[in-house]
This record gives structure tokens, sequence and C-alpha cells, in this order.
């Protein structure tokens, strides 16, 4: 039985293939179709006979290619650390902004995801090998070691970094003045012993909301109780387990009249915390988050926040990065910092008259 001849794979149509048709050298078609850098000039005609042979063979432009002719890759990369345990709002809402304004702007993006800053930062060197003209980092916890070892070819702008990057623009909002007005409407609502669930100390976000909540306090004469400060991760499992176990350290005692929180998932994980108690937002207790991301506006009750303009600030992060691109020249390190606004919805309402006690916890 004769054996059966495999038939070759369509191949897609290289400049050779386009010279070979237009009966010119693949040079020639590479001048006329990708604008290289030649001293030889081409009549009108042959400029017809290679644009007619690329269209007969659906020539397609090396996209490799081009970027070593013109320097430029048209696409830029987002760095940042996905949990795995629950939908990132925040990286959502950025990322967004990041997007629509590459869309705009006619570049590609390539999202690079990392476990942690901590000890998958030294992958940012792979990630700048000419696949990307730029880089975005959301959120960087980078020390100064790894923030001197970033690549020099590569242009970087980041939102929300813990710390100053040399060389970097740094996008940020005025997070202790939010928190300082979040605080503010709380106390006009009545309430006077307020918490503040913070997020992880060391952090630079959460420390500037921890010294707006302190600032709103001392100004209107109340004072601080630590025993109403915790720290916690940005993560609603963490908001529930750590109002549950302030809930079981002080059976009995006077609830708070409110709870701000250092993000929209803490006060989530609150909510249902309280929740598990028999306690009811805003009957019982107000709570207040930070960020205004798509979570605060799908609980029920709709959840107070600080606005953050995050769409916003990922649209600013890819301008000022292809500005950077573009002109290859350094970046004022000086940090881009937005307003914010607070946002009264549902969850928190006028002080109770009456003073509420933590309940019993189920263990």
């Amino acid at each position: 039985m004769p054996r059966s001849r495999k038939s070759k794979k369509p191949h897609a149509a290289t400049l050779a293939d386009v010279g070979r048709e237009a009966g010119v050298s693949a040079m020639a078609a590479s001048a006329v179709l990708n604008g290289a850098r030649t001293s030889s000039r081409f009549s009108e005609s042959t400029r017809a006979r290679i644009i007619e042979a690329a269209q007969k063979l659906q020539y397609r432009p090396n996209a490799a290619a081009r970027a070593l002719v013109h320097r430029r890759m048209n696409s830029i990369g987002i760095v940042g650390v996905i949990e795995e345990d629950e939908l990132n709002h925040y990286f959502l809402a950025v990322f967004n902004g990041i997007l629509a304004e590459a869309t705009h702007r006619r570049q590609n993006a390539a999202v690079f995801s990392l476990r942690n800053w901590a000890d998958d930062a030294v992958r940012l060197h792979s990630f700048c090998d000419g696949r990307i003209d730029g880089m975005v980092l959301i959120a960087p916890t980078i020390d100064e070691t790894i923030a001197r070892q970033l690549p020099t070819h590569t242009p970087f702008v980041s939102i929300h970094s813990n710390a100053p990057i040399p060389g970097v623009v740094n996008i940020e909002s005025d997070e202790e003045h939010g928190a300082f007005a979040m605080v503010e409407a709380l106390i006009a609502r009545g309430h006077r012993r307020i918490m503040h669930i913070a997020g992880p100390e060391g952090y630079i976000g959460a420390d500037r909301r921890v010294s707006g909540y302190k600032a709103a306090l001392k100004k209107h004469n109340l004072r601080f109780e630590s025993r109403l400060l915790m720290h916690t991760r940005f993560e609603t499992l963490h908001g529930r387990e750590t109002m549950s176990a302030w809930l079981r350290q002080h059976t009995g005692e006077a609830l708070p009249h409110a709870i701000f929180c250092a993000n929209d998932m803490i006060a989530l994980g609150v909510m249902e915390a309280l929740a598990d108690v028999g306690l009811q937002v805003p009957h019982d207790i107000s709570v207040a988050g930070f960020d205004d991301t798509l979570a605060a506006r799908t609980t029920s009750p709709q959840l107070a926040s600080v606005r953050q303009p995050l769409v916003e600030m990922g649209r600013l992060a890819a301008d000022t990065l292809l500005a950077r691109i573009e002109s290859q020249e350094a970046q004022p390190q000086s940090p881009i910092v937005l307003p914010v606004e607070v946002v009264m919805r549902g969850s928190v309402a006028d002080r109770p008259v009456v003073d509420r006690l933590a309940p019993p916890v189920r263990h």
C-alpha cells in the first residue's frame, strides 16, 4: 500500500515570498512594506508591484521585525500581585483604566503576575526583554535594594508604591485626607466611639489612613483608644476574622458606634462578622470603607466609602508611561497625587440612641 504523503502545513507569507512574486529582493520588499532604511530608491511601478504581491500572498508584517526598525513594540507591561483567595476589585479598577488608555493610544498591554513582591520582584528583568516598551507597577512593595536593580533601559511608572523608587513616577491619592474626611463625616452623624480596622502595619497607604483617623479624632477632642485600632490584611476573610476576634474579646462591652475600614474588602468582612452575631448595619452599628470599588455598590446596604479615582489613576499611569517612552527623557520623581472624596451610602446612619453591647460570639 503506497505511503500517503503528508500535506504541508500552510505558512505565513514572508518578505522573501513577496520579493519572489514581485521579482525583487526581500530587502526591497522590506523597504517598501516595512519602511526599512535603505539608500535605494524604487520607482512607482516597482512599489505597486510589491504591494500587489503582498496583497495577493496576504502578507502580514512581523511585529518583532517592525519593532527592530522602529524601536517600539507598541506594547506596555502591567505588573501586580494577584491573590488567589478573592477577586481583587482594586486591581480590576486600576487595570481597567490602564487598558482604556492603552486602547485609546493604540497600544497593546501584557499582564505579568507575581506571587509576592519580596521574592518575585527580581523577575522584572525577564519581563523587560524587549517585548514591552515600558511597565506599570501596581502597588509595588519593593525595598531599596530591589529598586536599585530595576532595568534602566525600560521606563517605569508605579501606582500606590509603598516607597519612593528612584527614577519612577508614582501615581497616588490623598489617602490621609480621605481617612480624615470620612472620620469627620462619621463624627458629624453623632458617632463618637469610632473603630478603625487598618491595613498591615508598615504599608504606607495603611499608615496614612491611620494618621488621618487619629487626626480627625484629635481635631474633635475625641480620645484615641488603642482597643479600637486593629491591623489586618486587605481581604474580606481577614476583615471578618479580625472583627469576630474583637467581639469575642470584648463580649458585654460597649460596641463602637461606627467602624471605619482601611478598604472595602475589609468592610465587607466586618459586615459579615456583625451579621453572624445578629447585629444590623447601620441600625446597630455603622460601617464605612475605603476605595469605593464595585464591591461597595453591591452590598446590602450599600457601603459608604472614600472614593479613590482608581480608573483615572490607571489612565494617568498609562499616559505618563507613554510620555516617558516617547520622550526618552527622565520624568520628575515627585509623586502625582489625586484627590479623593467621601461617598455616603446606606451603611452609615446617625448614632444609635442607646449604646449597643457586644453580644456573645459562637465558637
